[in-house]
């Protein structure tokens, strides 16, 4: 088997609301498949099911080979879990806690040691393992949180917006560690509202809205959508704006506060150098004219958007 997670028409409602509604996605083995999606979207629902934490009310999951309803022992032997909110006992020290962990999943005192001293050291906390857990960092307390999903070393692992609430530094410790664990060859499953932290991390992306995927494909194929690369022009003069859009594509869009028009382009240098000498013809005065790819953020509005726009307009 080739793929560590396979789901295929995935259903689960709560009442009249369906929380999944034909979810679907495949996750390769020892990649990082990074689930966006506004609030509400279904990505923790989709993540419980996969986990074994909930019951579909139809399709299928099969996870490191196993099947979800049939077999959710297996399944839960070969996973980790990272939740939005840390499950960390604020009093006992950050080897205790590990050491907590593997008893629970009956490793013996003596494994439970060993593997709390080795997750430690792999996620640089081997010098405060000693220290109350109150005493830790947020990234701190992420990265003991993430090692002690780690404790069976299992082949797939499932993050749940895991850098909510961090600080930059702290994100930044926990995709090193993340990194690390692709590089050992663990898969991952990363749910995130952070489009920069997909764009870091992702082999994969699959947007999801309204309980279904609406579009998947690697980072720069989900930007290319929008048209491939794009060009930004700043003018001084913000009354510019019409005319510098009247330049471009009838896609521009302008940003009146930024002073900024913005175009998707298909020959990017030819077009770069039309429109300069455009502007240099027409007297315009800029403060910058730049090429540049879509961003995640606007390829995460414009597929989440468009699918809302069109589920309303066939209700």
């Amino acid at each position: 088997m080739t793929d560590a997670i396979v789901a295929e028409g995935v259903r689960k409602r709560y009442g009249d609301k369906a929380a999944l509604d034909g979810f679907g996605l495949t996750v390769a083995r020892g990649a990082v498949h990074g689930v966006l999606g506004p609030n509400g979207a279904g990505k923790t629902t989709a993540v419980r099911v996969m986990t074994t934490l909930l019951r579909a009310d139809g399709g299928r999951v099969e996870v490191a080979g196993h099947d979800v309803r049939r077999d959710p022992g297996a399944v839960r032997r070969r996973i980790g879990l990272l939740g939005q909110h840390a499950a960390l006992d604020e009093e006992l020290s950050g080897r205790q806690n590990l050491e907590m962990f593997g008893r629970l999943y009956h490793l013996g005192a003596r494994r439970s040691g060993t593997r709390a001293d080795a997750l430690l050291a792999r996620f640089g906390l081997a010098d405060t393992g000693r220290k109350a857990v109150k005493a830790y960092s947020g990234g701190m307390r992420r990265r003991l949180d993430l090692a002690a999903s780690l404790i069976t070393d299992p082949e797939v692992l499932f993050l749940d917006e895991p850098t909510t609430g961090l600080d930059p530094r702290g994100r930044a410790e926990v995709w090193d560690a993340v990194r690390s664990l692709v590089g050992d060859g663990t898969t991952v499953l990363l749910t995130t509202q952070y489009l920069e932290e997909a764009d870091q991390l992702a082999d994969r992306i699959s947007v999801v809205d309204r309980g279904r995927v609406v579009a998947d494909g690697t980072p720069d194929d989900l930007k290319a959508e929008l048209g491939g690369d794009r060009i930004d022009v700043v003018v001084h003069d913000a009354a510019q704006l019409p005319r510098v859009a009247a330049m471009l594509t009838p896609d521009a869009t302008v940003d009146a506060d930024r002073r900024l028009v913005s175009s998707p382009v298909s020959d990017r240098m030819a077009a770069l150098s039309a429109l300069v000498q455009d502007l240099r013809t027409a007297g315009v005065e800029v403060e910058d004219v730049a090429l540049r790819r879509p961003t995640l953020d606007e390829v995460f509005l414009h597929l989440t958007g468009g699918a809302q726009r069109t589920k309303e307009a066939a209700a």
